[in-house]
């Protein structure tokens, strides 16, 4: 993979498994989904599902709780499957009742095998918890979840009392070997790869028998929203923690979790409010929260400067297309999932854009910095890679493959093009069973 520090960088060849994930024509969709154009103004009131973030975290935390609890609304997803999957490998109870999900603690133990996917949240936030089992626990995933960055996390364990094999890779396949409890106290990081490396730490520092103090030395933290998020959380399930400058305390002692309602996915909304944009028409998307930690609430300001009236009431949030365009310069880093999408409408808009403080993207599903240029270019655009993002162009587009990568934002980003660019297709549009269970359908009956 690139550097996230280099100038220049080589885009993914869409071709290899490694950046596909699969070979093409795997999934429900065919090789190469048409992604419809909006031939009149998109008109649609959605109701989104649960957000992955919260679900995952809810999960992990229910999972460490004194007693049993309920998940409502939780995400029903690849990722969140992955999840509920790993936490019946450790020992927990998790099941489907209605539309929740019902978490019964058990002891942790192995031995156990974990499969993470290609699933950020599960390959960072249950190792420490498989460092509480007793008994060996074994992680692996696709072949892009050996190259995501995990070192810094598995080095910060190895500080706090957990013994990891990992043939000294700093990454997946590796074993935790469990002893039953993991004494925790201080440890610094550079987290500045990913957010997830702290929650990781904060999510299971209540049971580390010191607790935990998590230090950041290096670059910004990227998707800070992430890390209010976890804060949230574990303070609504009874824990203590406090916050300073790149610097982050839980203090030991229970979890007590009863039920966590899980709000819809606002970043799942990108594509969707997008629509609306582009075609000129109108998008409520239903049970939008007034207050929420997620990244995706940013969407109101951005598409906004991009040209959309955006209106919130109790009955959700509303974007409204104007028939104009902007393109946006902006730093991303605090947001950087929404990146693909405001991409996607800055390749139709009217005027450049520049998007930056985005390096980290280069490490996840796939270096989406690089894949984005190659796309958009792939159609005519023209896109230019910086370190840490892009600058875009707008140029006429044109029909074509637009590649997937095995990355849900990405295929979403294709489909946001579509709208405007007669004959686009996109390679695997069933990757974004990741986060969104039928985005297809759910795209389709939007534009109806």
């Amino acid at each position: 993979m690139p550097d996230s520090a280099s100038s220049q960088t080589t885009q993914p060849d869409p071709n290899s498994q490694a950046a596909t994930g699969a070979p093409p024509g795997t999934g429900a969709h065919g090789p190469h989904w048409p992604a419809p154009v909006a031939e009149q103004p998109v008109r649609a009131r959605l109701s989104l599902p649960g957000s992955k973030s919260v679900t995952n975290r809810a999960l992990i935390l229910a999972a460490l709780s004194e007693t049993p609890s309920v998940v409502r609304r939780p995400l029903v997803s690849r990722d969140s499957e992955l999840m509920a999957g790993a936490l019946r490998a450790l020992g927990a109870g998790v099941s489907r009742v209605g539309a929740d999900l019902a978490v019964t603690p058990g002891a942790l133990r192995g031995p156990a095998s974990v499969d993470v996917g290609n699933a950020g949240t599960v390959m960072r936030f249950v190792p420490p918890l498989a460092a509480l089992a007793a008994g060996d626990v074994h992680f692996d995933g696709d072949p892009r979840a050996r190259e995501r960055p995990v070192g810094e996390l598995l080095a910060a364990l190895r500080v706090l009392g957990a013994d990891i094999d990992d043939g000294g890779r700093g990454a997946l396949p590796m074993t935790i070997r469990g002893t039953g409890a993991v004494r925790g106290g201080e440890v610094t990081l550079d987290a500045s790869g990913s957010s997830q490396f702290v929650s990781a730490l904060l999510l299971s520092g209540a049971r580390f028998t010191e607790g935990v103090h998590v230090r950041h030395s290096g670059p910004p933290v990227p998707s800070q929203p992430h890390l209010d998020m976890t804060v949230e959380m574990l303070r609504a399930a009874g824990v203590s923690v406090s916050t300073g400058d790149n610097s982050w305390r839980v203090e030991p002692g229970p979890v007590k979790v009863c039920d966590i309602t899980v709000e819809p996915d606002l970043s799942n909304a990108a594509p969707f409010l997008a629509a609306a944009l582009v075609s000129g028409g109108e998008v409520t998307v239903e049970g939008w929260p007034e207050h929420t930690t997620q990244p995706g609430d940013a969407l109101r300001s951005l598409f906004t400067r991009m040209g959309a009236e955006v209106s919130w009431s109790e009955a959700g949030l509303t974007l409204r297309g104007t028939g104009e365009i902007r393109g946006i310069e902006v730093d991303l880093r605090d947001v950087g999932e929404l990146t693909p999408t405001i991409a996607a409408v800055a390749a139709l808009a009217s005027t450049p854009s520049r998007l930056t403080g985005i390096a980290h993207l280069r490490r996840h599903e796939t270096d989406r910095i690089a894949a984005l240029a190659a796309e958009v270019n792939r159609l005519g655009g023209d896109v230019e890679e910086l370190p840490d993002g892009l600058v875009i162009r707008p140029r006429p587009l044109h029909g074509g493959l637009f590649h997937s990568y095995d990355d849900h934002r990405m295929a979403t980003s294709g489909a946001v093009i579509g709208l405007a660019v007669p004959g686009v297709e996109v390679e695997n549009i069933a990757t974004t069973r990741k986060t969104l269970p039928d985005f297809p359908g759910l795209w389709a009956e939007a534009l109806a």
